[in-house]
């Protein structure tokens, strides 16, 4: 979702002044609620770009560890109750997974939070099993990742203002592409996406490459491993504890994936070249 507003343009360092029309991504926030065994929740607040609501909740859920797989999930499994509001409906006897919810937000350095325990945390709730070999990838398919990713994002060559993740198989082909202001808001929509696909089987990405718009942060790598996806390429930089992350579950991590170079910081044995 795109809005237009008015702006000033200076250029000629200050010399020249020009009224013009901008498109800028819209930012709204957005409340996720869960209703199980008869009682409604709420859970998060997030700040999101409005547009595949429903995707975001089950994918924030998901990742979260309250749901497994689109077995959990009531008939409908979601329903936009207001403005700015998202249901996600469970099925009956998963009140109890509720209970364990503590959203924990790993996106400063002063955060307090030690990057083992955090690790060791993820590992405790993760279902997928680290060190899964599921086959080689032609390094020259990565190449192609980052035009593919550009052609596809919609939004952002409208406003050169948001994040994108996008789904790839082995052969190097998109699969789904979700775009928010929110990198982490990102992801949870193309998980929550994927996860709607699967009916009520076991729900892991395994074979598939994501590809992240900018940097590789530790809450994105994580979500990634509680989806099973195995190879993560970045435009930007992984952070030191995204790289640990990454390790520990298997996952082949490379960043700066741009101009027909990258950075592989994890998971070489994964790549043939």
């Amino acid at each position: 979702m795109t809005k237009e507003v008015t702006i000033y343009k200076i250029s000629d360092f200050g010399t020249s002044v020009t009224a013009k029309k901008d498109i800028l991504a819209v930012e709204e926030p957005l409340e996720i609620s869960v209703t199980a065994g008869g009682k409604t929740t709420p859970l998060s607040v997030t700040m999101r770009t409005p547009g595949n609501d429903g995707e975001l909740a089950i994918g924030f859920l998901f990742t979260e560890g309250i749901i497994s797989s689109a077995n959990d999930l009531a008939d409908p499994p979601y329903k936009n109750t207001g403005d700015n509001q998202t249901t996600v409906y469970l099925k009956p006897g998963l009140e109890h997974n509720l209970q364990k919810v503590k959203r924990n937000f790993y996106t400063t350095s002063s955060c307090g939070v030690c990057g083992k325990e955090s690790i060791e945390a993820i590992m405790q709730v993760c279902r997928t099993p680290a060190q899964i070999d599921d086959g080689k990838l032609d390094i020259r398919h990565l190449f192609e990742l980052n035009g593919k990713l550009r052609t596809a994002q919609e939004t952002f060559n409208s406003t050169g203002g948001i994040h994108a993740s996008a789904l790839f198989d082995f052969q190097g082909e998109l699969i789904t592409l979700r775009e928010d202001v929110g990198r982490h808001n990102a992801l949870d929509k193309l998980i929550g996406a994927e996860l709607l696909k699967w009916n009520d089987k076991e729900f892991f990405l395994q074979q598939h490459i994501l590809l992240l718009s900018g940097r590789a942060s530790f809450e994105l790598v994580q979500k990634a491993a509680m989806a099973g996806i195995q190879v993560i390429c970045a435009i930007g930089a992984p952070s030191s504890l995204a790289v640990e992350t990454a390790e520990k579950f298997g996952i082949t991590l490379i960043g700066f994936l741009k101009n027909g170079n990258a950075n592989i910081y994890c998971g070489s044995d994964r790549l043939t070249y």
